[in-house]
């Protein structure tokens, strides 16, 4: 059977090196080589190609994903490039394999945040139109109206990225503090949708990720069990892993909020 094609961010999502955003980067940057050339974004490859990263050959080995649950604290940057952010998640996990965050929490935010070596799941989860569920505890700087959380759950038009958030679930706890539930990630979307009502955001914790529950410390991290990782793969099977490219170019860190 001849070998099959694929392009070099997907190859290196499959076999569990990055994710294809993350690839999309490191081709950007000129730091990946195929067959020691600089390969041009979209370039297709063959398993058998001599692929490397910053010089060193990448293998093809089919191995077994790590799924982790982490409560990432505040000041910590969710980005893999451990050579320009000193408050990286990845030093700060020091996990004996190489893993990648699904998704990101902003440096002043705090909870719950997925990492792997599955490069598939990432993109799956990621996807904003497979509309899955983010829930938040938000503390604000006064106290929280009625009104403020009527026309926030209805969407909220945010100028400086040109578009209105989707509609969401939102409760009040108390008289400083509410939960938020979204399904998509826009950048700072909450902090931003927040400000548009005159409301700073004082706190921000993610206490859930779909049915992945946070219950670990904050600065320490668990595995998936099966069950949620079934449970999860089950709300993913219906979902597009397909990247398709929008009219916003913006580099997605920060997203999530």
């Amino acid at each position: 059977m001849p070998e099959e094609l694929k392009r070099i961010n997907k190859f290196l999502s499959e076999i569990g090196y990055c994710s294809r955003r993350e690839a999309d980067k490191l081709i950007e940057s000129g730091r990946v080589t195929v067959n020691g050339i600089i390969p041009e974004m979209g370039t297709k490859v063959y398993a058998s190609d001599e692929i490397a990263i910053d010089g060193i050959i990448i293998e093809n080995t089919k191995k077994r994903f790590v799924y982790l649950a982490f409560n990432k604290p505040v000041g910590i940057v969710c980005t893999t490039d451990t050579r320009i952010e000193k408050d990286n998640i990845i030093d700060y996990i020091n996990y004996p394999k190489r893993i990648f965050p699904i998704g990101r929490l902003d440096k002043l935010s705090e909870g719950l945040i997925l990492l792997t070596d599955d490069g598939d799941i990432v993109n799956k989860i990621l996807r904003a139109s497979n509309n899955h569920e983010k829930e938040y505890i938000v503390t604000v700087n006064k106290p929280i109206s009625q009104t403020f959380i009527e026309r926030m759950s209805q969407g909220v038009y945010l100028k400086e990225l040109g578009q209105t958030t989707k509609p969401c679930k939102i409760k009040r706890i108390d008289k400083f503090n509410f939960k938020i539930i979204l399904t998509q990630g826009l950048n700072r979307q909450i902090r931003r949708m927040c400000d548009y009502f005159n409301y700073e955001v004082l706190t921000l914790k993610r206490i859930r990720i779909m049915n992945i529950k946070l219950d670990v410390p904050v600065g320490k991290y668990r595995e998936l069990t099966q069950e949620e990782f079934s449970n999860l793969k089950s709300l993913l099977s219906s979902s597009s892993k397909t990247y398709k490219p929008k009219q916003d170019k913006r580099r997605h860190y920060g997203k999530d909020e």
